[in-house]
């Protein structure tokens, strides 16, 4: 393609991304509120879920997101009794951030925001795990680069 042809708005994939992130996010909205939760709060329990008493700067770097960004969401979480902070005995700038009880149960009612979303969006699971993994190989190629 040249380099001085412009494509469409609805032509340009970012604009195709950014909307679905945002259909995403309207799609789970309505599930997480009755949990006191939004998105961005459940993406940082989904990766405790993986690996629990992980560092604010870990959970940073797996969700692609600077420390000042995590903190004020762990301040929530942990005012909403999701979880806990501790301050590291080695190095006291590491805070550990660890699931309660409460954090550890709010797991098995979020498992129905993949399922709708499978269901609204009228594919396959095996479309959606492929559409994934090529999301996945764009968003590392355009990090690497």
């Amino acid at each position: 393609m040249a380099a001085n042809v412009s494509l469409p708005l609805s032509e340009q994939l970012c604009f195709s991304l950014y909307g679905a992130g945002m259909a995403i996010n309207r799609t789970y909205k309505p599930l997480l509120d009755p949990l006191g939760l939004t998105y961005p709060q459940y993406l940082v329990l989904s990766t405790l879920w993986e690996t629990d008493g992980l560092t604010v700067s870990a959970i940073g770097a797996r969700l692609a997101l600077d420390s000042s960004t995590i903190t004020p969401l762990v301040k929530r979480l942990e005012a909403a009794g999701f979880v806990t902070r501790q301050r590291g005995t080695q190095d006291e700038r590491q805070v550990h951030v660890s699931l309660t009880a409460a954090g550890r149960d709010v797991q098995a009612q979020t498992r129905c925001l993949a399922e709708t979303l499978g269901m609204r969006s009228g594919m396959q699971l095996e479309e959606l795990v492929a559409l994934n993994r090529q999301v996945q190989r764009l968003r590392d190629a355009l990090s690497a680069a």
